[in-house]
């Protein structure tokens, strides 16, 4: 019998390419994917559209879609009185975005599934997240019946959300005319402190999120403030999650969270956004702290990738699921039994040396999550029984893959293959970035410039969002960073003006989140805060603030000033929710530098340079004569030479690496607070 007939009758999903839609495409439910297909059915219908989001990985999404998506009474009741359309929350965010919102304005707690309930022209009524069956079902006569018998009502609640929505986006850009001060930082920090885990790392609560971005910043201000707690903090959160379940052990690479305080029990999904932007973190923590496990993390994170995410045409697909044969996180734990049938007692020996096969290990159904007992590097004999763990785990039926590549994730990654070469100096790295770019730039970049979103099977689909843009930007940022290359910068150069011409204004210099071809639905999006991914407003404002840099753009440079004032106030509030704002603010309040190194050395000397950490030094460096305005006029006969520039101005050209050295350290230490 084949899949089709014994799953029953296909939906309209079954033309779609997104893993998740596609394992909705034979529920019973009579599912539209989004577009004007549905609208104009609800329309003519006068039905409410259910618009339920998730994502191929989201375990929730997976237990709601088997109690009553799969369900044929469920599925009854939902294709009697509404329209249906299924969105994968990573090919549409903007809408993922809007109506999260909506729930949050509601009163609701965010999370995936999110099902939302809307009038026929898109305005929210009601939403949620994950219901179990009985109390679905109940929602469902219930919203039915309220727009049936209360129409004026529900019309009436719906403009009143609505306007909330917009309001929420014009709130976003209040500009503060006043600067931040130090004095704003340190308010920001001491808040921030009373929510530090300072026994486990990350937050005092659980769940805990590897939040990469809270760590960049906490990592860089520790080292400027020279603030020994945090930067105690800092390396203490990067130990335990490398230490703990969240971190495969066996397989390199992250899970989307821990379930508690511990980093012990993961929710096993495995995002490439997580690992990108980890694979960036570790590779600068291994460079303000030296610790080679940090090392070996990012070698094993960016194995983890090329052997389970690296598409054959280069592009890196988006997940692992955290279920397989229906069980959340069976591919990743262990039980005592297949250790000693597999294992040799001397490589038993070895594991309860190595991880907690006790109680602190222990999971449930007497199974284990490997935990690393100590923080020690990698010896010979764990390498060789991590791999042979890995053989073993390899027989087993795997997660599912969402093989759909997303270009903003992919930058995400190729950022973060580009810093770890820029501090290990490993080709490895630096080649797998390369055939990524190469596939990105073949098969998401249109001939006008201009990116998709998404890649499935030779085609690209949905306009790019601001996300793709600025994340592409800052990758070509980072390339150039590590290999010196003055093209990436003058291809990101490029990519910026694009993006300036097709997002919106939204004011004080932010931009919308979507372009004009995505429409306008209920109200356009903005990001402005910070979470999992960094919002797209604080990428494009400290790549403004760069890029201006870079090529003597006085006007960028204002413009990354300004929209930094318009979040003042909530980020001194809540520093974790505008961390990559705070990274921006950083370089004004503790006079950053540029540092021009030019002549025919200049690359071995300034790879001598950086090893150490200089988080405040922004780095131009060219060999011959240049075409980046920051560099013109430097190249001085072939001779090497150094310039300490400040707001274009430059001191005097030295000689030498341990003379700029002297002289950075000096300098550097007159900005402590």
């Amino acid at each position: 019998m084949n899949i089709a007939s014994e799953k029953g009758k296909a939906n309209r999903l079954i033309h779609e390419s997104s893993p998740y839609l596609l394992q909705h495409a034979y529920n019973p439910v009579d599912w539209f994917p989004w577009g004007q297909e549905a609208i104009d059915r609800a329309k003519r219908e006068d039905k409410l559209l259910l618009i339920s989001i998730g994502y191929s990985a989201c375990h929730w999404c997976h237990v709601m879609e088997h109690e009553s998506f799969e369900d044929s009474l469920t599925a009854e009741m939902m294709n009697e009185k509404f329209i249906c359309i299924k969105v994968d929350r990573e090919e549409r965010p903007d809408i993922d975005q809007l109506y999260m919102t909506a729930v949050h304005l509601m009163g609701g707690r965010g999370g995936w599934p999110l099902n939302c309930f809307a009038l026929p022209d898109g305005r929210p009524v009601y939403g949620g997240t994950y219901f179990p069956k009985a109390q679905w079902q109940k929602v469902l006569h219930q919203v039915n019946d309220l727009y049936a018998e209360s129409r004026t009502e529900v019309l009436d609640y719906a403009s009143r959300l609505s306007s909330g929505i917009q309001q929420t986006e014009l709130f976003k850009i209040k500009v503060d005319p006043n600067k931040l001060t130090k004095d704003d930082l340190k308010i920001c920090m001491d808040h921030w402190l009373e929510i530090l885990d300072d026994e486990e790392g990350g937050p005092n609560k659980a769940p805990k999120f590897p939040l990469p971005n809270n760590y960049d910043y906490l990592l860089r201000y520790g080292f400027i403030a020279q603030d020994n707690r945090i930067l105690k903090h800092v390396e203490l959160t990067l130990d335990k999650m490398a230490a703990g379940g969240i971190y495969d052990q066996v397989g390199g690479g992250f899970s989307r969270y821990s379930t508690d305080v511990w980093w012990k029990v993961p929710h096993f999904e495995k995002m490439l956004y997580d690992n990108g932007q980890l694979l960036s973190l570790y590779a600068n923590g291994f460079h303000g702290f030296g610790k080679q496990r940090y090392r070996e993390i990012c070698k094993e994170t960016a194995h983890f990738v090329q052997r389970e995410l690296l598409s054959p045409e280069g592009g890196f697909y988006a997940a692992l699921d955290a279920d397989s044969e229906g069980v959340e996180g069976k591919f990743y734990v262990w039980n005592l039994d297949e250790f000693k049938i597999q294992l040799t007692d001397e490589e038993f020996k070895l594991l309860e040396r190595s991880y907690f096969i006790d109680d602190r290990g222990f999971w449930e159904h007497g199974n284990y999550i490997l935990m690393r007992r100590n923080f020690d590097e990698t010896t010979e004999e764990l390498n060789h029984l991590n791999k042979k763990l890995l053989e073993l785990r390899s027989e087993r039926i795997r997660p599912g893959l969402d093989d759909k590549i997303l270009l903003s994730w992919n930058a995400m990654m190729l950022k973060g293959l580009a810093d770890a070469y820029r501090v290990f100096g490993d080709d490895f790295y630096l080649e797998l970035a390369l055939q990524n770019l190469a596939f990105i730039e073949k098969e998401m970049v249109l001939p006008n410039g201009e990116l998709w979103h998404s890649w499935k099977n030779g085609i690209g689909k949905i306009d790019g969002f601001l996300e793709d843009y600025v994340w592409f930007i800052e990758a070509y940022i980072a390339l150039y960073s590590s290999t010196w290359n003055e093209m990436y910068l003058f291809k990101a150069k490029k990519l910026l003006e694009i993006t300036l011409e097709i997002f919106p204004e939204a004011g004080s210099g932010l931009l919308y989140y979507t372009s004009e071809r995505h429409g306008e639905w209920v109200a356009r999006q903005m990001e402005t805060s910070d979470n999992v991914i960094p919002a797209s407003n604080s990428m494009l404002a400290n790549i403004f603030r760069k890029l201006g840099i870079y090529f003597g753009k006085a006007d960028w440079i204002s413009r990354s000033e300004e929209m930094l004032r318009t979040v003042k106030n909530e980020l001194i509030g809540y520093g974790p929710g505008y961390s990559n704002w705070l990274n921006l603010a950083m370089n004004d309040l503790f006079l950053s530098y540029e540092l021009v190194v030019t002549g025919k050395d200049a690359k071995m000397q300034t790879k001598k340079l950086l090893e150490k950490f200089y988080p405040q030094v922004l780095f131009a460096v060219a060999e011959n004569e240049s075409g980046l305005p920051i560099c013109e006029g430097r190249n001085l006969n072939g001779e090497t030479f150094f310039y300490i520039c400040k707001e274009s101005a430059c001191e005097r050209p030295m000689h030498g690496v341990e003379e700029i050295k002297n002289k950075l350290s000096s300098e550097i230490e007159n900005t402590r607070i």
